[in-house]
């Protein structure tokens, strides 16, 4: 079949086709299709919503996937909004985690930003001696001379010692990216502490002059937010507002090739020729680059840098009766301590719609798996259950069986952001803004968070600017565009 209008010269609505159909491909196409534009959806598997998953245990609904979405930023719950998902929006029941380390699970600390602390008060327990005399020191050290980018893990250590990377920075970004603290870039995964870092000349002060900021803010309400049914049901409402707007959805239709014509793009999908005026690649970066070999070669070459970590969550649901599990939403783990999962949810205690589905089951998550560390992945599924039954018992002493397990395997889920990712996203996207009609999104370049990928999904959108007509009256009120429409 060829689809040979684009609507340039012809009087029709300009036509766009966006490849992926996870958060940011759909939040692309919700957003073009505010442009005028006809939009097509081209998503390679057979469902929606990549590493947003909703599905079920024991009759219960879960998220297989990504479980809560930052609610400071306010992407991805104006979408939920937007889409009518506004009624199901809930924060946290408890957000009171802990950390297994030393032998037992410890209160998570408070007062730091992404582990890094700004005291070394109420960290006793979690850090010895010498690691909280360390911290000490920092007031009394140099200031650091500051490049265009340093690792996390690396300038902690410096400033702190290694124990603050090793026992508090790794279990928390070794939960938001499964990757290496002593390898990301602190640029790119935590901004906000490497522009107060440059601003000032202990690490520690820079910590609290953010905590500072905070309080001054007043921001209120839940730092995080999930969705009755799951966070997995926001891309499926989004396709549904898509579909409802007059866009097209295809499911099991990988993108084959990509082309320049005079006129703007062919989309080859199996025997389908799309042509269209704009194309939004919202693909992972391997994905991305083995599309653009041809029409930006010097894009594709970097893409093709860009490195991800595979992971697997491992659900169980439990009799209350029979699993007495500490208060709390679960724990995070150093993997200095030499323990299989990195991390644990109570879900059941964490999200108050699973306790209520189901008031005589427990539904507890963990993870395994980290870039460059994912022998434990070999694992069959009864194996993954195995390790991850034996790290609770250990952790918490819950030594019932469970009355139901799934395995949910993300192979290569999650992009790596070592030193030097923000200027590599910039080549990708000069090389990019190069070829008319085209931009790209996604977890690959600004942020792996929900809001982050809705985010640059709209960039993505605004980008291409005159190409499609009436981008230019969207993107001259972004405020608007960006938050307001139902529910707002």
């Amino acid at each position: 079949m060829r689809e040979a209008d684009t609507g340039t010269g012809t009087g029709q609505a300009p036509r766009a086709v966006v490849i992926g159909g996870g958060i940011a491909g759909l939040a692309a196409a919700h957003r073009l299709l505010g442009t005028g534009a006809h939009v097509t959806v081209l998503e390679a598997s057979g469902r929606l919503g990549g590493k947003l998953r909703a599905g079920e245990i024991a009759g219960v609904r879960v998220d297989l996937g990504a479980e809560s979405m930052l609610a400071r930023r306010p992407e991805a719950v104006a979408l939920a909004r937007e889409v009518g998902l506004a009624d199901r929006l809930q924060p946290p029941s408890t957000a009171t985690a802990s950390l297994w380390t030393r032998g037992a699970l410890r209160p998570m600390p408070k007062g730091h930003v992404m582990g890094v602390p700004g005291t070394a008060a109420a960290l006793s327990g979690v850090l010895s001696d010498e690691g909280l005399a360390r911290i000490e020191r920092d007031r009394d050290l140099p200031a650091t001379e500051f490049g265009d980018d340093v690792a996390v893990g690396a300038y902690v250590a410096e400033r702190l010692g290694r124990e603050v990377v090793d026992r508090l920075v790794e279990p928390l970004l070794g939960g938001v990216y499964a990757g290496d603290a002593y390898r990301i870039s602190m640029r790119s995964a935590v901004p906000q502490l490497f522009e107060a870092a440059r601003a000032h000349r202990s690490l520690t002060e820079a910590v609290r002059a953010i905590q500072e900021r905070a309080a001054q803010s007043r921001q209120t309400g839940p730092v995080f937010m999930g969705i009755e049914g799951g966070i997995g049901t926001l891309p499926l409402a989004v396709a549904d507002s898509i579909r409802a707007r007059g866009g097209e959805i295809l499911l099991d239709s990988p993108a084959h090739e990509l082309r320049r014509t005079p006129d703007g793009w062919q989309v080859r999908a199996d025997d389908r020729i799309i042509e269209a005026d704009a194309v939004v690649l919202a693909v992972p970066a391997q994905k991305a680059a083995w599309l653009l070999d041809t029409e930006s070669p010097a894009a594709a070459a970097e893409l093709r840098a860009v490195e991800y970590a595979s992971m697997a969550l491992i659900t169980l649901a439990f009799r209350r009766g029979e699993a007495n599990l500490p208060e709390g939403s679960g724990f995070l783990v150093p993997p200095v301590d030499g323990h299989t999962i990195k991390a644990s949810t109570f879900a059941s205690h964490k999200w108050g719609w699973i306790a209520a589905e189901d008031p005589d089951l427990v539904v507890v998550r963990t993870s395994v798996g980290r870039h460059r560390d994912e022998k434990d992945l070999a694992r069959d599924d009864d194996g993954l259950v195995a390790v991850s039954r034996h790290d609770l018992r250990e952790a918490t002493g819950l030594t019932a069986e469970p009355v139901a397990t799934r395995v949910t395997r993300w192979h290569e889920g999650l992009p790596q952001y070592p030193v030097g990712h923000h200027a590599r996203v910039a080549r990708i996207r000069g090389h990019v803004a190069k070829v008319p009609g085209l931009a790209v999104c996604g977890a690959a370049y600004d942020g792996v968070g929900i809001p982050a990928c809705i985010a640059s999904a709209y960039a993505a959108v605004d980008q291409l600017g005159g190409d499609l007509t009436g981008l230019d009256e969207l993107t001259a009120h972004p405020v608007q565009s960006l938050h307001g429409g139902a529910g707002e």
